[in-house]
């Protein structure tokens, strides 16, 4: 596979579609095609300019000399840390550039929304203060792939905001920390010993496996408190969580826990779709 692609980290991406798919529901008849595609756009370059950015921050400090999981663009050398600075900055400038379309269509905060969300991303791993080495990351996340996609991608297409869309963005944070969750706890060991501590760390591996599950109840429990019942479809993915929750729960780690980021990317995906067609209906 081509190494872009694998930088880019495709497992990861359900976190960008899911928030839009579910907003542009919400949004029934006064939804917008251009908008909708250009929020998914927004979402996606976002997504795939951190991936870059953490590969390339990440690698320059050493922290991914011994990672368990996926290979590293610049940590394995499969590609200079130039290079693959420079592909997490083109993903932030597509950001943006589509960004700034939609603020012209709709309001100018959405460029002081854009720049906060694109500084976040760079700042995760990034800068001489990195704060998802400090335990953060799950929080900014939330806020960023939960309730700023999910609400952000509602408003550039209908201009408008209520109590609602808020609700309906918590399961989408959620299940975007829960992609994080799963990747923060296999990699818990090892960033233990480089000194990267990250929420999994600073919980411990019983309290980072709580966390996970946790993420993914809390989920359906929100799904269900937006008191729309054709949500209740939603409950067609418990299964999965289910299944991911034992296999988290029965104590599986390290290289065994690289299978579950991608079943949890799946979870997503799925939950979205059913969570959009309850809303839809």
């Amino acid at each position: 596979m081509n190494k872009w692609i694998v930088g880019a980290r495709p497992k990861t991406l359900p976190a960008a579609i899911a928030p839009v798919l579910v907003a542009t529901a919400y949004a029934g008849s006064n939804w917008a095609p251009s908008r909708a595609i250009s929020a998914l756009l927004v979402s996606l370059s976002l997504q795939i300019g951190v991936n870059f950015a953490n590969d390339y921050s990440d690698g320059i400090r050493g922290t991914d000399d011994s990672r368990i999981g996926p290979v590293r663009l610049t940590a394995s050398g499969l590609a200079s840390p130039k290079s693959v600075r420079s592909a997490a900055l083109i993903s932030f400038l597509i950001a943006a550039l589509i960004g700034l379309t939609l603020a012209a269509a709709t309001s100018w905060w959405i460029i002081l929304v854009g720049a906060v969300a694109i500084n976040a991303a760079w700042g995760y791993t990034g800068g001489t203060n990195p704060y998802g080495y400090k335990g953060l990351g799950e929080i900014s996340v939330f806020l960023f792939f939960g309730i700023v996609a999910t609400v952000g991608s509602y408003y550039v297409q209908v201009e408008e905001l209520n109590l609602q869309i808020f609700i309906i963005a918590i399961p989408m944070g959620s299940l975007a920390c829960a992609i994080l969750a799963i990747n923060n706890l296999r990699d818990r060991a090892q960033d233990q010993l480089v000194g990267k501590k990250t929420l999994a760390v600073r919980l411990g591996d019983s309290g980072a496996r709580t966390l996970y599950i946790a993420l993914l109840i809390s989920a359906h429990l929100f799904a269900l408190l937006t008191f729309q019942p054709a949500v209740a479809l939603t409950l067609i993915a418990a299964p999965l969580t289910w299944k991911l929750s034992r296999g988290v729960a029965s104590g599986v780690s390290g290289a065994d826990l690289i299978p579950f980021l991608a079943r949890t990317g799946k979870l997503q995906l799925v939950f979205a779709l059913l969570f959009a067609l309850g809303l839809a209906f």
